[in-house]
């Protein structure tokens, strides 16, 4: 429930065609923190400026300040954010065992999911949109091939016969990853077609986290959607 009018507020400086802003976004929306968006443009070079490298030299977002206390790491600030506030404990349980899970899958995520994903839509979409170049095919061919591996140890690691990644309740793990998992969307690619387990578990993500989904993802569709339109 974003509120610029809140005292108080938490400050995220975001950019929704980033898949970490809208694993945040959606997360605060979901468990109702209020919370001001600062929308810091991407394209336009808004992360170079200096009052943004002065909260985040390394220049990259999501970034959130709490009653000036600043955090820069998507990671940290969805489970500083979860464990903070009054939130279900089900986005980041309590309990050592079903924490472990969340932060098995979250490790792990930044050297697999997060990356793999990624490269799809930096070939697809990315670099020919700022180079006008065509798609480097053989490139993409490879990048494909690796994203399917890691959705392959997706589903028998983590998914294997439970609602969701790290038990039967989603968390911030779950928002992470489809959040990865849609940005190859932007070139109209739907990158868990071959994979049912993955395609219903992302079903569910959707219907737990209601409106919140496709308002954080409302950026990635218009850019699908001028792109089908451009063929």
């Amino acid at each position: 429930m974003s509120t610029a009018a809140v005292r108080g507020a938490v400050e995220v400086y975001l950019d929704l065609l980033s898949q970490p802003c809208r694993a945040l976004h959606i997360l605060l929306n979901c468990a109702k923190i209020p919370h001001k968006v600062r929308t810091v443009a991407l394209r336009k070079g808004e992360n170079r400026s200096p009052h943004f490298t002065k909260l985040n030299p390394m220049q990259k977002v999501p970034v959130m300040v709490d009653n000036g206390f600043i955090l820069t790491e998507s990671v940290a600030i969805l489970k500083y954010l979860a464990t903070k506030y009054d939130v279900p404990e089900h986005w980041y349980p309590r309990q050592p065992e079903k924490r472990a899970r969340v932060d098995e899958y979250t490790a792990w995520h930044h050297s697999n999911t997060r990356p793999h994903s990624a490269k799809v839509f930096i070939l697809e979409v990315l670099l020919p949109t700022q180079s006008g170049s065509p798609v480097d095919s053989m490139r993409l061919t490879r990048a494909l091939s690796e994203l399917d591996d890691t959705l392959d140890k997706l589903e028998t690691m983590f998914l294997r016969r439970q609602p969701f990644l790290c038990g039967d309740d989603i968390t911030v793990a779950d928002l992470l990853a489809v959040c990865e998992l849609m940005q190859p969307l932007g070139g109209d690619r739907d990158v868990l077609h071959n994979h049912p387990p993955l395609q219903r578990w992302r079903t569910r993500v959707q219907s737990a986290v209601g409106d919140a989904f496709n308002q954080a993802h409302a950026v990635l569709y218009a850019i699908r959607d001028r792109r089908k339109a451009k063929l």
